[in-house]
């Protein structure tokens, strides 16, 4: 089964892509971040991204910073299987160094029967002016 809405997708693509309607200063997407919150292991990832298919749980989501033994071992070398990203947003640093040292930074990003179920923010959390909360 496939879940499409045209309003609702096409709406998702234009806030994802920074041009949405948004009340937030500033507001980005963060690509990382929600890979790692949504794909901590990142199946989805290596589903859709054959190029991708030998690096190993939440790698996947940073190729870029993995060493060149890692991505060796991987089948990957970068601009040639796969492309250099075009962009590094300074938001994403503080996830891909918390996947670095090994730390999911996020209860979904763990995999197994310790799994912690998904919890739900409250409105605060929309209209906070804290930054990538």
């Amino acid at each position: 089964k496939v879940d499409y809405d045209v309003c609702s997708n096409y709406g998702n693509w234009l806030y994802s892509a920074g041009i949405g309607n948004d009340p937030r200063d500033n507001r980005k997407f963060n690509m990382i971040k929600q890979g790692l919150d949504y794909d901590g292991n990142g199946d989805y990832v290596r589903l859709w991204v054959p190029e991708l298919r030998g690096i190993k749980g939440a790698d996947v989501h940073t190729p870029w910073a993995l060493n060149s033994a890692a991505l060796s071992q991987a089948g990957v070398t970068l601009s040639e299987t796969y492309p250099q990203p075009v962009v590094t947003a300074p938001e994403w640093s503080r996830h891909i160094s918390q996947r670095l040292q090994g730390r999911s930074p996020h209860p979904r990003g763990s995999r197994g029967p310790a799994r912690t179920p998904v919890q739900h923010r409250g409105i605060d959390f929309y209209f906070s002016h804290k930054k990538d909360v």
